[in-house]
């Protein structure tokens, strides 16, 4: 990885590792929004990577590629952290959506459906159905990305959540929250973030197509958001 004169081989560490950063950066669009480059997130694992390079040493027990791909995991959450990538009308639309739930959930003291939602929200449900697929979003990361010391969603963002999952009161909420879910966007939700399936392979259990999935997930986020606004 170094030259003759003891210099890093830029070239020979992007031929050799080059490939780990692009895969690492295609598992993780897949779990945020269209308008995410994925060349984008390729250029900051590649800064990671080279930090990785500069940071690491054998003798802390830990393969290098190991030590690398977090590094690389940790610059991308960084540069997704630091960029105001979710354009301003999806989080207006996330606002209402979540408010629209709230509302409807305080008068009926149940889980409303897309339609009540859509009729709360004074629109159709055709439209109402469009601005889930634009909510569509990486907001939910995998706990393993919340790691402070490695450079992942670093500072106090990375702390207020870790504070919040650690809370025995906070989790009864969420698993109480999620036990409320309408049992298809219950399922979605285990297949996606426990089984690990794509939207597309979700589909193919369900029977329904990939953007049906994509905006029952939304739908499901939106519930969840809702029901422990208090926690926000």
């Amino acid at each position: 990885m170094y030259t003759s004169r003891g210099t890093l081989d830029r070239d020979a560490v992007i031929e050799r590792y080059g490939p780990m950063v692009r895969r690492v950066a295609a598992q993780l669009i897949t779990r945020l929004p269209a308008n995410v480059e994925i060349d984008d997130l390729v250029q900051a694992g590649m800064i990671g990577l080279f930090d990785a390079l500069s940071r690491y040493q054998a003798d802390q027990g830990a393969q290098f590629e190991t030590f690398a791909m977090q590094r690389v995991r940790g610059a991308m959450l960084d540069e997704l952290r630091g960029a105001d990538w979710l354009p301003r009308s999806v989080r207006r639309n996330q606002r209402e959506i979540e408010s629209a739930i709230r509302r409807l959930e305080q008068r009926t003291h149940r889980s409303p459906s897309e339609r009540e939602i859509a009729d709360e929200l004074g629109i159709g449900l055709d439209a109402y159905q469009s601005m889930l697929a634009e909510s569509r979003s990486g907001q939910l990361i995998p706990l393993d990305d919340l790691d402070p010391e490695e450079g992942a969603l670093a500072g106090d963002t990375a702390t207020d959540l870790l504070g919040m999952l650690r809370d025995d009161r906070f989790r009864a909420a969420l698993v109480a929250q999620i036990e409320r879910l309408p049992e298809r966007e219950r399922l979605i939700m285990g297949l996606y973030y426990e089984q690990d399936l794509s939207l597309k392979e979700i589909g193919a259990v369900l029977g329904v197509t990939e953007s049906r999935v994509s905006q029952l997930h939304s739908q499901a986020v939106a519930r969840l958001r809702a029901g422990l606004s208090d926690w926000t």
